[in-house]
């Protein structure tokens, strides 16, 4: 199996056209991720040992539609909106990037806990949590994207990060945290 990348997808019909192949594949749960191509993107990846991706958020179907839920910075949906968790048409959470690369991947565990994360996430998007901008693993006040993905499969009984962690000495991170290789690299996770 290989990862799903878009790149260089620089026509509306040909974004079009990968989206709908895209989302034939989705199932609740999957986990998207994508590489942005600004400034946060590129040091996340910087400081991922990694690197392949910047930021990763989990699909869920809301009413007829595939969403992206995840925890993000700098992406306001209107004037005063404030960095959080929220959920997103799939198409708005790839188009931000359309030279991106992006990767799905599916967990490979029992349905019933994949359930509970989904309704977790659901939750805290509706709650409208925060950013983490301390990037604060002890605390779930507020997530960060890889935080907010560990936490909802963590209230199901499952570390998909594996306990895995990758040390940062960037000044506005320092510390350890995870990011999307930990996850990527997760035995129970497969690409798609």
């Amino acid at each position: 199996m290989g990862l799903f990348f878009i790149t260089g997808c620089d026509t509306p019909s040909t974004r079009n056209n990968i989206y709908d192949e895209l989302k034939s594949q989705l199932r609740e749960g999957d986990l998207l991720f994508r590489r942005g191509t600004g400034v946060v993107g590129h040091i996340v990846t910087a400081m991922d040992s990694e690197g392949s991706f910047s930021h990763v958020g989990i699909v869920v179907r809301c009413d007829d539609e595939w969403c992206v839920i995840h925890a993000v910075p700098h992406e306001p949906d209107f004037e005063g909106d404030f960095d959080r968790v929220k959920c997103e048409a799939v198409e708005s959470f790839l188009g931000r990037y359309p030279n991106g690369d992006y990767g799905l991947y599916r967990t490979t565990i029992a349905p019933d806990k994949v359930a509970i994360a989904v309704r977790n996430a659901r939750r805290l998007s509706d709650k409208q949590v925060r950013f983490d901008h301390n990037y604060d693993l002890a605390d779930t006040t507020e997530l960060y994207c890889t935080e907010l993905i560990e936490y909802v499969y963590g209230l199901a009984g499952v570390t998909l990060s594996e306990g895995r962690r990758t040390e940062i000495t960037f000044p506005i991170m320092e510390g350890s945290h995870i990011m999307p290789s930990d996850l990527t690299k997760s035995s129970l996770l497969k690409p798609l």
